[in-house]
This record gives structure tokens, C-alpha cells and sequence, in this order.
């Protein structure tokens, strides 16, 4: 049959066969595109977060010696252990087993769970949470949801594609059938022509999208060069994306090509060859709002769109989640853009204008605070360091609002004693400044204990409240235990106070947090363990609106760090606007995608409609042999136009106010915060450009079948 018949049907049929393959190219270009992308955006993140914080997956703190070395390694679950100083880490063969799998450790170590951790932020990237965390990150998951749409979305392009040519052809196949064709036979024939007709162009789309995902690479780069704390991400590659994409394609070519023989299966040889291909109901059914709103033409439209509703199916399900994504990615990357505006540069505004990070250097060792505050033009400066402690904090000495709320434990989820506490050490002079500030009398003897903790049961993290932690009359020294290694040391408490000092830090929000000068951290630091390796400058200037007047007071403060330190910088005002940059970026790159959902639902509806437009000759010389003059024709056109175009909206709209909902609570936004800012613009564009694509296509069709002469499709008996 191939010789004899498939190879001449696609020989005499080239514009059906160019539209097969320009579906399987674009499909399968779209889809590798997508797919790489996403891989390359996948892989950066994993990247950054091992570059910063290590590719550690748990972590034990405290002694263990050999012998414990020895139980994590033979743990079934464990593939390698590794010491680092008075911290154990620990690698994972299957870490969706994680959360399950340290408690075991440490119960076998005969440790506390307070003494292990985990790589939170890193397990998140691998779609693995905490069970005890009643808000995970979705971020990851919402991404692969929109990823799962669109790719669903253009598969369907190649199913519908074929569908549409092979279906217009069972008068064909009903009249091989009754020339002695097997169904078995006319299966083959069509896998056959599928595979020729596919086979090239999916492998041709598929190596294309890997190419235009390079270039969207290069883009980001381009877009993000100035972005501080960035590096360059580097195109990579996964061979089972490749896989993947030809598997769905080719799955997706097969089945459709099988959809023909299945029908033809059901239908007599007769029934085959009668088949005119164009459109009918079994049962007139009635459409009240279309015959309410239109009428007649109404009635006839409505009944039309019920006899198409099976193979205008996978046109409107295309539709729906090209308009969807769009809708929703265009309301994520809004809140997206809110929240890193509040949560970081409106809440730090005021904080910094210029930071520096002193590479290797303890803040007590650090010599030039003083000739960088003779620069003109500095306003402050206040130097400082980081360490992690820990403190015992008995129940007895909670304070009664956080006992009135069941204490630590229920909110932190800690059943021990012991609390985070981290500790800030501020240069003396930078202490001394602190503690007028806060109106304490100044002192170099202790240090001050920010008595707070973050009330998650009445707040939530974008508006949190804050309760006292400990009792302020019950002990004047905090013993403390850094770094979980034995090591304490006791400290005068000058006073407790519910400000901290202006620093562009975040702090536990379950943590006890001290603030030190530097001269009673480095009698107790080597005792405890020391902080980071690295200390902070946090400089406010006295000119803060001018990109110029901050390039040339960070040159200036670079120019007496660098003979003397290691140090890198940045500045508020150029953080800004690489930001800006980089969400201009990300905006043209999400709009380039946006662009390719627009393509894939309307090329969907130019594909059926005109299809279905070609095949509907008949219903349309009916109509006029019963005195439907052509006006009233073109008003059926309207209406259904209008019904393909609507569905969209009416499904969409409601499914995105839904997501944004769920978004805005999740994220614990004021609504009228996100609406004042919705992109409503950009969605209803979207949504007129798909109504006036639509009827495009109408007009097209309608003005084909108007301008040939109906009366021959009524006097073709043979099709009786």
C-alpha cells in the first residue's frame, strides 16, 4: 500500500504533508526549547546554592569521634561522610529519605536532633521537604506546573495536526477497505506516512531548540553581566532531554496516526465511503442563551459548536493553557517583583548604602575603621562580624508571654533547652555608638541581648510580631555554648531591648541574639569557637540620591582597603538598578514565552477552524436552499467566533483569580497591594489578540466557502 498508494496520496497532497511537518517542527522546536531552558535555569540554581553554602544534604554538630564516623558511614541510606572541623557532613543516595533517615542517626549517635541539620535550600531545588513544614517552597513546583502546561499545549499541536488530515481522509480509507484493505493494512499505511512525514522535522525542531536555548543563556547573561554576586551561567545539556522531548513527540505523532483506524475499525466499508466528512448532531439539542442572545443564527451557531465539540476538543484545551500560562505567569513574575521590592529594598533602604566584605579578617583585627571615617562623605560606619552560638534557655526562664503561647517549643517545633544565638560583634567604637542609641550607658564590659522572638502563631513572616523571649530580671549572664564544641563562656548582660542596631541582616527567627563589642569577643572567641572569616562594613553616606556621589565614595573606601585587605563592594543605588536590569530581562525573556503560548493556541485555531470551514460546504448550501441568506451565514461565523474566543476567558479568569488567591495568602500579601499592580493590561491584550486571530481565521474560511458555488455540494448525490 505504501507503493501504491501512500507514497502517491502525499505526492499529490503537498500542502497537507508541509502542514504535518511544520506542526512537528514547531511543536518539537518549542518544546526542546522550553525543556533546555528550564534545565539550564535548573542546574544555575544548584550551582549558585553549592558555591555559597556547600553540597552538603545533612549535618551533625557536636563530638563524634571515629567510632561514630564509622555508624553514619555504615548507615544503609549514607553514600559518604566528611568531616569538617567540629561538623560532620553527610551525602545521601536517596535524599527524599532525608527527614526520615537523620533523627535515626542521631538516635543511634546519641545525640539531640537540636545537633542535626539540613540543607534546607538544596534539598528544596530536588522537590524534597520538611513533613513538619506547614508552608513549603512552591516556587519550583509552580514552574514545573506552567513547564508541564505548555508542553501539553504543543504536543497537542502535533496530535491535532494529524488528526485533522487523517480524519478528512476516511472516505479514502473506506474505499480501500472495500476493495479488500484490512484495517491491520491501513494501520501500517499510516504509521508509515506518519513516521516519513515526521520522523526529519522533530529531529530538526528538537536540535533547533537546543540552539535557541543556548542563545536565551546568552541573553540572560547579557541582561544580568552587572548583577552583583552573580556569575556566568554556562549552557548545559542532559541527553535525556532530548529523549524526552522526541518520546512525547513521537508518542504523541503515533497515536494520533492510530485515531483514523480505530474509527475505521467501528464502520462498514459503506458507512466509510459515505462519510463526507462534514458535521451533524444525532439529536438536535437545544442552546437557550446563544438562540436568546442571537436568535435564529444563535440556535444554528450553538448546534454547530456542539456537533464540532469532539474535534474542536484539543483547539479549545490548547487555547485554555496557552491563555492560562500566560495569565499566570504574567501575575507570578507581579508578585515576584512586590515581594523582592518589600522584602528587601524598601526594608533595607535606610539600612546601607555602601557594603564591604573584609575577606579573612576578625573584626577585632580590623585597623582602619578609623581613617575610612575621616573619607568625605561617609555619614556612618559601623563594622562588624557574625558567629553562631547557642544558649541555654530553661523554661523557667521564658518570658510569660511566650509561656501564654506554650512556650519555645511550640513555636520553634524544639523539644530542647538549648536556642540559636546568633551573635553580632560590632566594632568597639560602632558598640559604643549602639548602646547610646538605644539609651544604655555606655560600656566595653558586656553585651546586649535583643530579647525577642518571632510570634508565628498571630503573625505571619512578611508581617511579624514580636513577643519578649526571656525574663529580663531573671539572670544578668547568659552562658553560652558556640559552635557545638564544648566550648563556654560566660559574659555580663549591660541589657536587654527590643531594638537592634541598623545592619542589613536578617536573624533567627527563633534565636536569642547578642550583640558584642569587639573587645570582649576576642578574649571569649577562640573559647568559643570564632565567627566567620570575614567582617561587614555597613556605610551610610551623606549624599544617598546619587549614583555618581556613591561610585565615587565605594572607589574611595576601595582605595584604603585594598593595599592592606582582601575586600569586595557594592552599593545600594547600582544593586537597584542591576535589579532592574535583571527583571527587564527576565520580563522580555518570560514575554518571548508568552509570545509562544499566543502561537500555539492560535495556531490551534487557525488549523481546526479552517479545517473544519473547508469541510462544512454542505451544511452552509443547506442552510441557503432553506433561505439563510449569506449576512445571516456570516452572523453564524460571528457567533462561533465569538463562543471559540470567549470559552477561553471565562474558563481562564476565574482559574487565575483562583491562583492568585492562593498566591497572595500564601505569600501574606495585602490583596489591593497586588491588584494596584496586576497586570490586567497585558492579559486583556493578550486575550483581544486570540479574538482577533480567531476571527480572522472565521473570516478567511467564511470567505472561501460564500464565494464558491454551494448549489454543486447539493447536487453531488453521490455523498447522499
Amino acid at each position: 500500500m505504501w507503493k501504491d498508494y501512500s507514497r502517491s496520496y502525499l505526492k499529490h497532497n503537498r500542502a497537507a504533508c508541509v502542514s504535518v511537518m511544520a506542526a512537528a517542527f514547531i511543536a518539537s522546536l518549542f518544546l526542546s526549547l522550553l525543556c533546555c531552558t528550564a534545565y539550564n535555569f535548573w542546574a544555575y540554581e544548584l550551582e549558585k546554592i553549592v558555591r555559597e553554602e556547600g553540597d552538603w544534604q545533612g549535618r551533625v554538630t557536636g563530638a563524634v569521634d571515629e567510632d561514630g564516623l564509622s555508624v553514619i558511614q555504615n548507615f544503609e541510606n549514607v553514600e559518604k561522610v566528611v568531616r569538617n572541623g567540629d561538623t560532620v557532613d553527610i551525602y545521601f543516595q536517596n535524599i527524599r529519605t532525608i527527614y526520615e533517615d537523620m533523627p535515626l542517626i542521631a538516635e543511634l549517635l546519641g545525640l539531640e536532633n537540636g545537633d542535626i541539620s539540613y540543607h534546607s535550600l538544596l534539598l528544596s531545588r530536588y522537590l524534597v521537604h520538611s513533613p513538619q513544614d506547614d508552608e513549603p517552597p512552591l516556587l519550583l513546583t509552580l514552574y514545573l506546573g506552567i513547564l508541564l502546561l505548555v508542553s501539553v499545549s504543543l504536543i497537542l499541536i502535533i496530535r491535532n495536526s494529524f488528526e485533522l488530515s487523517m480524519n478528512s481522509r476516511l472516505h479514502q480509507f473506506g474505499i480501500l477497505s472495500g476493495i479488500g484493505a484490512t484495517p491491520g493494512q491501513i494501520r501500517i499505511c499510516l504509521l508509515q506516512e506518519a513516521v516519513y512525514l515526521s520522523v526529519l522535522p522533530l529531529l530538526i525542531g528538537s536540535l533547533a531548540g537546543i540552539g535557541a536555548s543556548f542563545c536565551v543563556i546568552g541573553a540572560v547573561n547579557l541582561f544580568a553581566a552587572n548583577m552583583p554576586g552573580r556569575y556566568e551561567a554556562v549552557f548545559q545539556y542532559h541527553p535525556a532531554i532530548f529523549a524526552a522531548t522526541l518520546l512525547a513527540s513521537a508518542e504523541a505523532v503515533l497515536f494520533s496516526a492510530f485515531i483514523p483506524a480505530v474509527k475505521l475499525s467501528r464502520m462498514t466499508p459503506l458507512e466509510a465511503i459515505r462519510n463526507t466528512g462534514g458535521l451533524g448532531l444525532k439529536r438536535r439539542k437545544h442552546s437557550p442563551l446563544l438562540s436568546r442572545l442571537f436568535g435564529m443564527e444563535g440556535e444554528l451557531a450553538g448546534n454547530a459548536l456542539k456537533a464540532q465539540r469532539k474535534a474542536l476538543r484539543i483547539s479549545s484545551l490548547s487555547l485554555l493553557l496557552s491563555f492560562l500560562g500566560f495569565s499566570i505567569m504574567l501575575c507570578f513574575t507581579t508578585l515576584s517583583e512586590i515581594s523582592t521590592r518589600e522584602t528587601y529594598f524598601e526594608r533595607y533602604q535606610d539600612a546601607w548604602d555602601i557594603m564591604v566584605t573584609v575577606k579573612d579578617t576578625a573584626v577585632e583585627d580590623f585597623e582602619l575603621a578609623k581613617e575610612l571615617r575621616n573619607i568625605k562623605g561617609i555619614g556612618e560606619l559601623v563594622v562588624y562580624q557574625k558567629a553562631q552560638g547557642m544558649a541555654v534557655i530553661p523554661k523557667e526562664a521564658q518570658s510569660e508571654e511566650l509561656l501564654a503561647l506554650g512556650g519555645y517549643e511550640a513555636l520553634s517545633g524544639e523539644t530542647q533547652e538549648q536556642v540559636k544565638a546568633p551573635v553580632v560583634v560590632l566594632e568597639d567604637e560602632s558598640f559604643l555608638e549602639y548602646c547610646s542609641q538605644i539609651g544604655v550607658p555606655q560600656s566595653l564590659e558586656g553585651g546586649i541581648v535583643l530579647n525577642q522572638i518571632w510570634d508565628s502563631t498571630d503573625s505571619d513572616f512578611r508581617n511579624r510580631r514580636y513577643i519578649p523571649f526571656v525574663k529580663e530580671n531573671i539572670k544578668q549572664e547568659i552562658l553560652f555554648g558556640l559552635d557545638g564544641n564544648g566550648g563556654k563562656a560566660e559574659i555580663s548582660v549591660l541589657a536587654y531591648t527590643r531594638e537592634a542596631p541598623v545592619l542589613r541582616e536578617e536573624y533567627e527567627d527563633y534565636g536569642l541574639v547578642h550583640f558584642l563589642p569587639a573587645s570582649v569577643w576576642g578574649n571569649i572567641s577562640e573559647q568559643l569557637g570564632g565567627g566567620e572569616a570575614e567582617c561587614m562594613l555597613r556605610i551610610l553616606a551623606g549624599q544617598r540620591d546619587s549614583l555618581e556621589e556613591l561610585c565615587s565614595l565605594e572607589a574611595s573606601v576601595m582605595e584604603v582597603l585594598k593595599p592592606v585587605y582582601a575586600a569586595e563592594s557594592e552599593n545600594r543605588i547600582q544593586e537597584k538598578l542591576a535589579n532592574d536590569q535583571m527583571l527587564r530581562g527576565m520580563m522580555i525573556i518570560l514575554g518571548a514565552f508568552c509570545v509562544l503560548l499566543a502561537a500555539i493556541g492560535i495556531a490551534n485555531v487557525f488549523s481546526n477552524t479552517l479545517g473544519f470551514l473547508r469541510q462544512r460546504k454542505r451544511e452552509f448550501a443547506r442552510y441557503m436552499s432553506i433561505g439563510v441568506t449569506p449576512q445571516e451565514m456570516k452572523k453564524i461565523f460571528c457567533i462561533e467566533a465569538f463562543v471559540i474566543a470567549g470559552r477561553p476567558f471565562l474558563v481562564t479568569l476565574p482559574l487565575t483569580a483562583l491562583f492568585v488567591q492562593f498566591a497572595v495568602k500564601a505569600s501574606h500579601l495585602k490583596p489591593m497591594v497586588f491588584w494596584a499592580e496586576a497586570p490586567a493590561a497585558p492579559i486583556l491584550l493578550f486575550g483581544l489578540v486570540i479574538v482577533g486571530f480567531v476571527a480572522l481565521a472565521y473570516f478567511i474560511g467564511g470567505k472561501r466557502i460564500l464565494s464558491c458555488d454551494l448549489n454543486i455540494e447539493l447536487k453531488n448525490d453521490a455523498l447522499v
